[in-house]
């Protein structure tokens, strides 16, 4: 008697949706690498990736949510370390355990995401909604800095103005970074940065 492995079903159709979602960033960041985000159009990036406007309406609700979904991905890792970090530490130094934490897991930037970072600085449509979707991620951190307790904080203003501060301490030495990265890795001006705008919430 011989009995099928079968794949659940649910897992199976999970990692197909990630494979298609995927596949739609890639396929915006190479068309607006090639010919500029300006020009581009969510018919050609579902061209790209071989599937139907409708299709990548399920997934994205348009170009610059596609090519920003790198950034969404790369942020929301981060939150998963700073949740992650032991419950004794405070959270600044959970914050900045986790970007070095961070760095060590996935690496400083791949040529990709370096690519559409550059993109964000000479787009204005993306540079908003990549505001939004940061506005999204910092109110997650901010939750997971609170969830630490260390100390009484009522108004959530002191949670609020750590993550905030940690959120642009990244985003400012991504792009000094992008300005000259044989000078310094990303990893060593990150440090720097957070030891520098951290000063007030170290203990």
């Amino acid at each position: 008697m011989t009995s099928d492995v079968r794949v659940p079903e649910h897992g199976l159709r999970e990692r197909k949706k990630a494979a298609t979602r995927q596949a739609l960033y890639e396929a915006a960041v190479r068309l607006a690498i090639a010919h500029g985000a300006d020009k581009i159009t969510v018919e050609a990036v579902a061209d790209e990736a071989g599937v139907s406007r409708r299709t990548f309406s399920n997934y994205f609700a348009n170009k610059e949510e596609a090519l920003l979904h790198g950034t969404q991905q790369r942020v929301g890792a981060l939150v998963g370390i700073v949740r992650s970090r032991p419950a004794d530490e405070g959270p600044w130094t959970a914050l900045t355990r986790s970007a070095r934490q961070f760095y060590e897991q996935f690496g400083e930037l791949d040529p990709q995401w370096a690519a559409q970072t550059r993109l964000l600085r000479t787009q204005p449509a993306l540079a908003a909604q990549q505001a939004s979707t940061f506005a999204a991620l910092e109110r997650e951190l901010a939750a997971a800095v609170a969830a630490r307790g260390t100390a009484p904080d009522p108004t959530g203003v002191r949670d609020r103005l750590m993550a905030a501060t940690f959120m642009t301490a990244m985003r400012v030495s991504l792009h000094v970074w992008l300005e000259a990265p044989d000078e310094i890795s990303l990893r060593e001006l990150v440090q720097h940065s957070l030891e520098a705008a951290g000063r007030g919430f170290a203990r």
